[in-house]
């Protein structure tokens, strides 16, 4: 299998770490970024990492730079990858936590729709260059998958999947269930549906009153109504609240791939498939990726849940064209904070609106004493 890295940073190193420690022989990665210099030291560790292993993996960097969209096609057109898996973004969602407390926690209260343009600039860009090559190529992104490909899917450019997120709660959700009701692992199964917005709170344990769905089952029976739910969140912080190295987040982007790549018919979670708002569990079948869905739920069910979410998360709507309109409350935060107001943003235009929201971000964050790193 040939696979290209689109960037490397904290969360694009642990699933390429990943996916070598894991490759197969005959599997070739490209890894593409602006700072050749760094691709090709980050690499040399993975590669001699697996080395160890007994594992000889072909990898390769080369420069890369997704503002660009036609030299992006060209190097997608000549490597021809079967998997594309990108992370980039134009600033790290974290960043606001390097500010001073008030700030940062005012910040905060935004929410992640508003700071949109960011992540979503630099996957339209990407998926542009991978229709402009005609190729069949399977992309999994991680850059705010639950609002990017609610955009993206409008206009027939969604990546394959979104990756992580609602994903990270359903290993310590089935373990608490293996353990509450003495049965092995494998004879549990949670689906769960829901908004990246209500992650958040499942960090803490609890949904702190954003919508989400979940249905359980042991043995095949389902046992939802016997959950304890309150409970059963509460275990949820031992593992969520201090994942900080994203090991985790990694997994989930080798399950996806599994399922997308047919090494699997397990059921998986993630977020954004087929366009789709917020995340779902799903598995293919004949090639396409068919939402699992429990009984006597139904799939606009799931959606309206999502898009709750989604509002929550500062996002009013998005129109059938891309068109995005954000919510009034929420961008007045930034507004006040670092200068910044969009209240309709259409796709054509993310570009110009990412770079304004970069600058304002910079320029705040040099006057409150604090360099800004924010790639």
């Amino acid at each position: 299998m040939k696979i290209l890295f689109v960037g490397l940073g904290n969360l694009g190193s642990q699933v390429f770490d990943l996916f070598v420690l894991r490759a197969q022989r005959g599997d070739q990665f490209l890894v593409g970024g602006r700072n050749l210099a760094y691709l090709r030291e980050r690499t040399r560790w993975t590669a001699a990492a697996a080395l160890q292993l007994g594992l000889s993996v072909q990898i390769e960097t080369t420069s890369l730079d997704v503002w660009n969209i036609d030299q992006t096609a060209q190097t997608i057109a000549t490597f021809k990858p079967e998997v594309i898996f990108s992370s980039v973004t134009v600033q790290r969602s974290s960043i606001i936590s390097q500010l001073p407390g008030p700030y940062f926690e005012q910040l905060a209260k935004a929410r992640s729709g508003p700071w949109m343009p960011l992540t979503l600039v630099l996957v339209y860009n990407l998926m542009q260059a991978v229709k402009h090559t005609g190729l069949p190529i399977t992309v999994l992104n991680g850059g705010s998958p639950d609002n990017a490909h609610a955009v993206l899917g409008k206009v027939g450019l969604a990546p394959t999947s979104g990756i992580g997120n609602l994903a990270l709660a359903v290993p310590p959700l089935k373990q608490a269930l293996a353990v509450q009701f003495h049965r092995p692992l494998e004879r549990v199964q949670v689906l769960l549906f829901g908004h990246s917005s209500v992650m958040q709170q499942l960090r803490k344990g609890t949904i702190g009153g954003v919508p989400m769905h979940l249905s359980a089952f042991v043995d095949g029976e389902e046992i939802t109504n016997q959950l304890d739910l309150p409970a059963l969140l509460g275990t949820l912080p031992a593992t969520l609240e201090h994942e900080y190295t994203q090991l985790l987040t990694a997994a989930t982007v080798a399950s996806v791939l599994d399922a997308v790549t047919g090494k699997t018919q397990e059921t998986v979670h993630a977020p954004g498939p087929r366009g789709l708002p917020g995340a779902y569990p799903f598995r293919v079948e004949n090639g396409s990726i068919t939402t699992v869905l429990p009984p006597r739920f139904s799939l606009e069910e799931a959606i309206r849940i999502n898009q709750e979410g989604q509002r929550r998360d500062g996002i009013e709507r998005i129109d059938d064209d891309g068109t995005v309109s954000f919510a009034e409350q929420n961008m007045a935060i930034l507004k006040e904070v670092i200068g910044y107001e969009c209240r309709r943003m259409p796709l054509s235009e993310v570009e110009s609106w990412a770079k304004e929201l970069h600058a304002r971000y910079r320029t705040f964050a040099d006057q409150v004493g604090v360099k800004s790193q924010t790639g």
